[in-house]
């Protein structure tokens, strides 16, 4: 069978698939952690939005019983790997014999950090994710080895850095020098991928709000990562979610860490701006 017959059947087939979504918006409910930490789970669309007027939080778009693990922190699995990031903030590493708290004290004076990730460093002349800020602070700073970008004991970390944050309103930057990697990043989010031909706009600004299989299409929000997902009971990284989400139009995906996922989640992130820090949060 030819390529092109192959990716018409492909194109078929979703355009069939998509025929049968079945709408259920996202819900009233509010999220309040531990009876205190009040969130913003639905916000006015960020001016440099073209196609969306409200925002949701992923939250939203959950079951009953899903949505209660994130509201209790003895309920949410994520917390046990809080607590592992805590021990290793305290620990001295690498060869300057320093830990993160040698520097930042407790890890209650990263509040506000996570919100505004990823962004623009002078001194670097980049765009940086909060991984790439992490590994060059145990390289430079603390002298140990770089943690692998989605690996375990960086997705700890984030996990300790965001709860810090929890409630505050995402406030990613898009102009000045970030905007040429910002524009990068909107151009990859309406590109078509794949043998089926699907774009992040797609499913999370097309379709969000209606059911495909088992599952409720969110807006992709990224404000509560890293996230615990029930489906592989372990913590997810946000270039972690966006290989898989790539990987699953049948296109060969970017690499963790690539200037192209860099890009992506800078135009991601500041699609959020407004909805409060949740992570980590828990999904499907």
């Amino acid at each position: 069978m030819s390529y092109t017959r192959t990716t018409s059947l492909l194109s078929l087939g979703m355009v069939l698939a998509m025929s049968a979504l079945v709408w259920a918006d996202a819900d009233d409910d509010q999220l309040i952690v531990n009876d205190e930490i009040e969130m913003i789970t639905e916000a006015a669309a960020p001016d440099h939005m073209e196609n969306l007027d409200t925002l949701y939080s992923g939250w939203r778009f959950r079951s009953d019983e899903t949505q209660a693990f994130q509201m209790d922190d003895f309920d949410n699995p994520a917390m046990v790997f809080v607590e592992k990031a805590e021990e290793v903030w305290n620990t001295a590493e690498g060869s300057e014999g320093k830990a993160c708290a040698s520097c930042h004290d407790a890890p209650d004076t990263m509040a506000g950090v996570r919100a505004v990730y990823p962004k623009w460093n002078e001194d670097a002349g980049e765009v940086r994710t909060l991984e790439m800020q992490v590994n060059n602070c145990r390289e430079e700073q603390m002298g140990a080895e770089a943690w692998k970008y989605t690996g375990g004991d960086m997705a700890n970390m984030l996990a300790l850095i965001s709860t810090v944050s929890r409630g505050l309103p995402m406030n990613v930057a898009i102009d000045g020098p970030v905007a040429e990697t910002w524009e990068k990043g909107k151009e990859i989010y309406y590109t078509r991928f794949g043998q089926l031909e699907l774009s992040c706009a797609n499913c999370h600004e097309d379709s969000y709000g209606q059911m495909i299989r088992a599952d409720h299409l969110s807006q992709g929000q990224i404000n509560g990562f890293p996230t615990y997902r029930l489906k592989n009971t372990k913590l997810n990284t946000v270039h972690a979610r966006f290989k898989g989400c790539v990987r699953d139009t049948r296109a060969h995906t970017f690499a963790p860490g690539s200037p192209e996922f860099v890009a992506l989640e800078l135009y991601v992130a500041s699609r959020g701006n407004g909805l409060s820090v949740e992570g980590p949060s828990v999904r499907n």
